[in-house]
């Protein structure tokens, strides 16, 4: 663990992201499908980059986010639970005449997710360049960058210029790909991310996502060739069996807590957030990786994708009473 006067000096720096605010809405039972009527829960606050940004402050750290919302309740919903968990949220912009974007969820029989999103075509969509304000590039020590974001090429060029900066004032950038395979096959997005991944110190893929953007035919060579890249730590998440850390000269496995899941949206930000948070607090790896794996399983036994992020203490109290997978 870290001290705490590492902690603090941890603290001058701004963990940054940017990307996609909007609200999700879930079916109540399984199976249910939106061709026919059926109830809904939410709004809940959501979107990848505001899930990783709300467990990076509640993790004790310094955090802002870019992005924009529409002039209605699911914005101010959004924006009033960012605040009230200690993120900075000057870096969101009110959009007129647009509105926030939504996520309808339902989980099937066998436990996927169907999602109906209106994001490109809502107040994040407006997302660009003009966005991004010198006093937060200023303050940012490290960036991370969400792969659902890479929906249009305004907030590419955004994300590009914020990753340059931060890299030209000797920050770090992590990245956590979460996109579609299809997305590959559009080259301007190929290109995207091929170039956010030459500045990415961290990645964060989950496991089927480790040969996403590499030549190599099998993961341990995935895992290598991103290494010889630049890439300085790749971190698979690796749901029920935990996490692996690679950075070319050991491998480090952690199991995962054994628990019983209800809702999996905004596990891997969490865990992502948790990660990077600690890591920017001074923990050694194997510590903030236990961390992340705890963050993870807890976010699942809570319905709604941002209603499980947790402080440490809370971590550490979930960490003591919840066995590891395979342990009794």
């Amino acid at each position: 663990m870290a001290t705490t006067e590492t902690r603090d000096a941890a603290q001058a720096g701004c963990i940054l992201t940017m990307g996609e605010i909007l609200v999700e809405i879930m079916a109540t039972e399984r199976g249910q499908s939106f061709r026919r009527a059926g109830t809904l829960i939410g709004p809940y606050a959501s979107g990848a980059p505001a899930i990783f940004i709300d467990q990076v402050a509640r993790a004790g750290s310094r955090g802002a986010l870019i992005g924009c919302v529409g002039d209605d309740d699911f914005g101010a919903l959004n924006v009033e639970r960012l605040r009230a968990d200690g993120v900075d949220v000057s870096g969101i912009s009110v959009v007129r005449n647009a509105t926030t974007g939504s996520a309808f969820v339902t989980y099937r029989e066998d436990g996927e997710r169907d999602f109906i999103y209106n994001i490109a075509n809502s107040a994040s969509g407006h997302l660009s360049v003009s966005n991004v304000r010198d006093d937060l590039l200023a303050d940012c020590t490290h960036f991370h960058v969400m792969g659902s974001s890479l929906f249009s090429f305004r907030i590419i060029e955004a994300m590009k210029k914020v990753i340059e900066t931060v890299k030209a004032q000797g920050g770090t950038v992590s990245f956590d790909p979460n996109i579609r395979k299809e997305m590959l096959r559009i080259p301007e997005m190929r290109e995207a991310l091929d170039f956010i991944l030459d500045y990415t110190d961290v990645f964060l893929p989950s496991g089927h996502e480790v040969m996403l953007l590499a030549s190599a035919t099998t993961e341990e060579g995935a895992i290598e060739e991103l290494l010889r890249r630049g890439v300085r730590e790749v971190v698979v998440k690796r749901g029920k069996d935990g996490c692996s850390h690679h950075d070319g000269s050991h491998e480090i496995r952690m199991p995962a807590l054994r628990v019983e899941e209800v809702d999996p949206t905004g596990a891997g930000d969490c865990f992502g957030a948790t990660y990077i948070a600690c890591r920017s607090q001074g923990f050694g790896i194997e510590d903030a990786l236990r961390y992340a794996c705890a963050s993870g399983a807890r976010a699942v036994t809570f319905r709604g994708p941002m209603e499980g992020t947790a402080t440490l203490a809370q971590l550490d109290a979930f960490i003591a009473q919840t066995p590891e997978q395979g342990h009794a």
